[in-house]
């Protein structure tokens, strides 16, 4: 597996009353992990908030609006790739409670289904997931830094800024 080098990116997690959708990643990074929806910006996205419709758009099929984006975190993941190489890649995280639509399964994110806030399936999520996605569900916002190995194998836990 290739690893991928990521230095700004967004995950959003789709949110009604107390469920929150999450799909099975098929590649790239956190391939086999469930996550919220979001990838890197690309030069054709005007800002972040752009780079998130884009982002859900292409991953489950739904139509957002920019008024209904609540950022919530911003993780900086320091990563070493295999051959020793690091990079920060800092990503936005934001909750999106209003959109059209169903989340349905695309050939970058499998298997999207909805789970109770409260009872999120961490054993399936990201090492660094596991520890701040629950706070952000409860509210909180969050600005941590982790540290992950080669293929994204959590190195220092959570550190909260």
């Amino acid at each position: 597996m290739k690893e991928k080098t990521l230095f700004l990116a967004t995950v959003s997690f789709l949110m009604r009353n107390n469920s929150v959708w999450l799909a099975i990643k098929s590649r790239k990074i956190g391939a086999g992990c469930r996550n919220g929806y979001g990838g890197g910006i690309e030069p054709k996205d005007k800002n972040l908030i752009h780079s998130a419709i884009r982002e859900i758009k292409q991953e489950c099929k739904v139509k957002t609006f920019p008024e209904n984006f609540e950022k919530v975190a911003i993780v900086y993941f320091n990563n070493t790739k295999s051959d020793g190489t690091t990079f920060v890649c800092e990503v936005h995280f934001y909750i999106v409670r209003n959109w059209e639509g169903t989340p349905k399964e695309t050939k970058e994110m499998l298997n999207p289904k909805s789970y109770n806030k409260n009872n999120l399936p961490l054993s399936e999520m990201m090492p660094a997931d596991k520890e701040f996605v629950p706070l952000v569900m409860k509210g909180k916002k969050i600005i941590a830094t982790y540290y992950y190995g080669p293929f994204q194998i959590i190195m220092v836990h959570f550190k909260k800024n």
